[in-house]
């Protein structure tokens, strides 16, 4: 039986303003998480997180991409800060 396998689909539509942001304009052009997804093949994995989160169709954003991640991504994670 072949393993699933696990995705992450992302954007890089939109922008984000800060808590210290000024004026009108965003602050930071950003990548944003639209969701997760499992299956055999990107393709899958996308249906399967569209047919669990069907408001995803609804959201502006129009292009995404996908990673796959690591086997145990879960578990390999690290943090970093970057003010100390």
């Amino acid at each position: 039986m072949k393993r699933r396998k696990k995705f992450i689909f992302l954007t890089n539509e939109g922008f984000t303003f800060s808590e210290h942001s000024h004026g009108g304009e965003p602050d930071v052009e950003n990548t944003q998480v639209v969701g997760f997804g499992e299956g055999n093949n990107p393709d899958e994995a996308l249906d399967n997180l569209i047919s669990k989160n069907p408001f995803i169709l609804e959201i502006p954003f129009d292009e995404i991409f996908c990673l796959e991640l690591a086997e145990n991504a879960e578990k390999k994670k690290k943090y970093f800060w970057l003010k100390d």
